[in-house]
């Protein structure tokens, strides 16, 4: 195909790497310790985690980026300096960066930079003069599809190329968590909390209820939503075709706090949307399907984003998850006899495990293996079942339940 689209996923720990990788990603991102936009989402990797990182990526043949995009200080330029030291020693693939100074220093390390949608790049002359610094370019989220079309066009036209000396490609994302404020930047936190958004610490103030009082009458206004600041999740998902048409080369999905469940469900759907649109039997009925999967894992309800224009859809649903699904950890596994393929565990705590009901075990090397239980034995409260792949000992074992009779 001539547009060949690169699937980003995200990761905030091993489990959603793994996830990620297996789920038919082929490129993730993820953030080193507090320098990165989602410093408090997540746990978070650690300096000495990018060996294996690279490692494990480059084996499955899938290239990793990590997030340097914080506003950063001078007393963290050292800091910096080490991380993109070790960036540079592991091979690692890009970094996503919108500071100018972290920025000048990969470039001096000879290290791809991509340009983060912090720096809100939303207009051809922008993209001239990032192009000597930077091979891709992550663009505003204010765009619409038209104006996404534009750039790349003018891209191609223009034959604007990056460091590498090829084009240079137009990243967007295509899921998850929008943000009241432009590209993500945002000072609520920071003034409630002195916790910036802009540093990756951003303590969500966006996403609760409020009350508006009319100061000169005292009057309390009555607001036709709840959540007046709370974004409803993009989900591009129905307008796939038309957004790999503009010229994108990446469909980002955001979610580096989400758990592996969340990453391997959505990767997956968009893979399978990606293949459909290539092999043209990209439809509506297959569009409806793809909706109930992805609703089944975190969302605050789905809307295109500003993609097609004001949608009335823009506003969160609900204050927090619209999953229609519920997951409770019901133990670790023990034992895993592989020749039967056979776990063995302890339910902690009071669950009713039945064959048929549903289940997930996630793990750092195992990243998430879901099925149905089948061949359920108990003695006592261990519980052995089947599973269709390899796990290992101590990942955890989830039953899932629909959200409705949680």
């Amino acid at each position: 195909m001539k547009n060949k689209i690169e699937l980003l996923a995200p990761a905030g720990n091993f489990e959603a790497l793994m996830a990620g990788i297996n789920a038919g990603a082929d490129a993730i991102y993820l953030g080193i310790g507090d320098l990165n936009m989602r410093a408090s989402a997540t746990i978070n990797f650690q300096l000495e985690d990018l060996k294996e990182i690279a490692k494990i990526c480059h084996k499955n043949k899938v290239k990793v980026y990590i997030t340097l995009n914080t506003v950063v200080y001078d007393e963290e330029i050292k800091k910096i300096k080490e991380i993109l030291d070790e960036i540079k020693k592991q091979k690692i693939d890009a970094i996503i960066a919108s500071d100018l100074a972290v920025i000048k220093l990969a470039r001096e390390r000879k290290i791809e930079v991509h340009i983060s949608t912090q720096m809100s790049i939303s207009n051809v002359e922008t993209v001239k003069f990032c192009s000597q610094f930077a091979d891709r370019m992550v663009l505003a989220r204010e765009l619409n599809l038209e104006q996404v079309a534009k750039i790349v066009s003018e891209i191609e036209k223009e034959n604007i190329y990056g460091p590498k000396g090829e084009l240079v490609e137009i990243e967007v994302f295509a899921h998850g968590a929008m943000c009241v404020g432009i590209s993500g930047r945002c000072q609520m936190s920071l003034y409630h909390y002195n916790s910036s958004a802009n540093r990756g610490k951003c303590a969500q103030m966006c996403r609760r209820k409020y009350r508006v009082t009319d100061l000169d009458s005292g009057k309390e206004l009555v607001l036709d939503n709840n959540l007046i600041m709370s974004r409803s999740d993009l989900c591009t998902i129905g307008m796939l075709d038309q957004l790999i048409k503009s010229g994108v080369k990446v469909l980002k999905i955001e979610g580096r706090g989400r758990g592996p469940d969340y990453v391997d469900k959505v990767i997956r759907t968009y893979r399978k949307a990606i293949e459909a649109v290539e092999n043209k039997n990209y439809s509506q009925k297959k569009i409806e399907g793809w909706l109930t999967d992805l609703k089944t894992v975190f969302n605050r309800g789905f809307y295109s984003g500003f993609y097609m224009g004001r949608d009335e859809k823009e506003w969160a649903e609900g204050e927090n998850n619209l999953a229609t699904e519920k997951k409770q950890l019901i133990g670790q596994v023990e034992h895993f006899y592989p020749k039967p393929r056979v776990i063995e565990l302890t339910i902690k705590g009071d669950f009713e495990v039945k064959n048929g009901d549903s289940f997930v075990v996630t793990g750092p090397k195992t990243g998430i293996v879901s099925g149905k239980f089948e061949g359920i034995l108990f003695d006592g409260n261990i519980l052995t079942f089947k599973v269709n792949k390899k796990v290992f000992r101590n990942d955890k074992v989830w039953i899932i339940y629909p959200k409705p009779f949680c």
